[in-house]
């Protein structure tokens, strides 16, 4: 019932996640006040708005805007309570080869939204992160490192104004957009499937458990906290072989910028990490709230130093 006559906004709304944010909102929250979809792309918010039709869905409404503009941010926020950032340049080798449209996007993006949010009466945000944020060797990686350090240290920038701004990480949502999964599918009826590295494996997270953990930061968050979710990963070599295995396997090497292993928890991220039971959260070094009062109200307990999380080294399949 948190979202009983507010209005949440979010960016990069058409996307996969940001659609499946919009079905759940309208699915178990009828009633919000309004939930605007803000993106880039006039094609995808047409395609959308013929899913969601006002006559049925009142309460929705559909803005154009860049999140590289800040300007049209700030009219953006206007009465909006909350903000779930989705809004990012995503594709690893896109983001090697136009380094300057992703730094834009996704660190530019990132401080707009902050920006807008701290000016407007925005009362908490929420932002998408990604494991490739985690001791990234890619842009695109240190572009949404920078966001993630951007939104945590939001928090005490704001002075007395009461707004909250959390992170969310996780790895590849399971079948979304230009994934490995639709990816294989396509590339099945052509009898060979590439694989970058035989040993590689990934997080694996269904795009209702990306709704689900960014629900829960919405609603409990104290401001400040970056969650990790507890996910099973997938060897790439055995998604190969349940979508294609009549296929052959080419091995073609691993692109610019992947890594054969994804982490979301370094050892050096275990000094401020809790385990939550269902999330990890890592909170900043030096919180704006009592430690001992968010461990007891959470029953938060601290992982052990040196703690990591890796999708080779993972417990779960």
């Amino acid at each position: 019932m948190f979202l009983k006559n507010k209005t949440l906004l979010i960016t990069g709304g058409t996307g996969s996640l940001g659609k499946a944010l919009t079905a759940h909102i309208l699915r178990h929250h009828p009633e919000i006040k309004k939930l605007i979809i803000y993106s880039r792309d006039e094609q995808k918010q047409f395609e959308m708005a013929q899913e969601y039709p006002l006559s049925k869905y009142p309460n929705i409404r559909f803005l154009i805007g860049d999140v590289r503009d800040r300007e049209r941010m700030m009219r953006a926020f206007k009465g909006v309570d909350f903000v779930i950032h989705a809004a990012a340049m995503k594709h690893v080798p896109i983001a090697e080869y136009n380094p300057d449209e992703c730094v834009k996007t996704n660190i530019g993006g990132a401080d707009n939204v902050i920006h807008a949010a701290l000016e407007t009466n925005v009362q908490r945000v929420v932002a998408l992160s990604t494991d490739k944020a985690c001791a990234p060797i890619n842009l695109y990686g240190a572009t949404k490192l920078t966001s993630d350090k951007l939104f945590i240290a939001a928090n005490n920038i704001k002075g007395d104004n009461p707004i909250q701004f959390s992170v969310v990480r996780y790895g590849n949502v399971m079948g979304s957009n230009g994934s490995v999964i639709p990816f294989f599918i396509k590339k099945k009826k052509e009898g060979v499937l590439p694989i970058t590295d035989p040993e590689m494996t990934r997080f694996n997270i269904s795009l209702q458990g990306g709704v689900d953990m960014v629900m829960h930061a919405l609603e409990f968050a104290w401001g400040g906290e970056l969650y990790v979710p507890k996910i099973p990963s997938y060897r790439i070599l055995d998604v190969a072989e349940a979508i294609g295995p009549e296929c052959k396997k080419d091995i073609i090497g691993i692109r610019p910028g992947e890594k054969v292993h994804e982490e979301m928890i370094t050892s050096s991220d275990s000094f401020y990490t809790y385990d939550l039971g269902k999330y990890f959260t890592i909170i900043p070094s030096v919180p704006n709230w009592p430690l001992d009062k968010f461990i007891a109200t959470f029953n938060a307990i601290k992982v052990p130093i040196g703690f990591t999380y890796n999708s080779g080294e993972n417990t779960e399949w």
